[in-house]
């Protein structure tokens, strides 16, 4: 699950913001705000990203943990702190860009392709933060498709960090993201074959395997996390769980009745 429903209901208190208000920043139906904070649907990664960076938030706080009101008011004390700090107080700009991920919506794919090699083109992109220990070079590619389901779904977004293409290592089991002249393929590494060949599988079965030839790669890069917006079915465990935590309330109920 993910808290982003009960995070965008405090930000709104935190701001003083009704939903039709809230909704209208972001180009959205008033009640689609209300289903999202009442947990009947999330919002698209495009609508969390832009939320994200409208408050100065992460994307990963705002999906992971649970903010409290208090919270979102030291940090807009913190945020505003820092806007009027002296420039030799605040983060150097290298630090600061260190921690940006260029994220690639599936829309501009095909542009990266042809882009990929340009600074002025990866700069330009829309920047993400997230907490992680990667190096500088990563990227966040908006996956397309429902090849890899059930692992990666349709508009998830992956972190990646870049694969040195000139002496590529990789392991057998793990997800990679190819970017080649046509497109951003991502498949699971099965097999390592001569001649710079590697078997890759997808994870829906649907889809057969395929060979590919290291040098049809343009990039290569290993996915080392994912960003979903989707609520996981509960599992038959999950579900035995909750009959006997409300057989349990049922029964706490009749002692105190008696």
């Amino acid at each position: 699950m993910t808290y982003i429903g009960k995070n965008i209901r405090k930000i709104r208190t935190v701001k003083k913001l009704s939903q039709a208000a809230f909704a209208d920043l972001f180009g959205l139906a008033r009640p689609s705000v209300g289903a999202y904070e009442e947990g009947r649907s999330e919002p698209k990664m495009e609508t969390l990203i832009q939320i994200a960076q409208h408050f100065g938030l992460s994307v990963d706080l705002l999906l992971t943990k649970e903010l409290t009101v208090n919270e979102l008011y030291n940090f807009d004390i913190f945020q505003e702190a820092l806007k009027e700090a002296p420039v030799e107080e605040a983060a150097s700009e290298a630090d600061r860009q260190a921690l940006l991920t260029p994220l690639v919506p599936a829309r501009r794919i095909l542009e990266y392709i042809v882009n990929y090699h340009d600074k002025s083109f990866i700069d330009g992109l829309q920047p993400l933060t997230f907490p992680h220990t990667l190096g500088l070079v990563t990227r966040a590619f908006e996956i397309s498709g429902a090849d890899m389901q059930p692992t990666l779904r349709h508009q998830d977004v992956v972190l990646c960090c870049r694969v040195d293409k000139a002496v590529p290592v990789l392991h057998v089991g793990r997800l990679y993201a190819f970017v080649t002249q046509s497109r951003l393929l991502v498949r699971r590494l099965a097999e390592r074959l001569p001649n710079d060949v590697l078997k890759l599988r997808a994870d829906n079965r649907d889809y057969p395997a395929q060979d590919f030839a290291l040098s049809q790669a343009l990039e290569i890069w290993e996915i080392k996390a994912q960003f979903t917006t989707h609520l996981h079915t509960p599992t038959l465990l999950e579900d035995r769980v909750q009959v006997l935590e409300r057989q349990v309330e049922e029964l706490l109920a009749r002692t105190e009745g008696s």
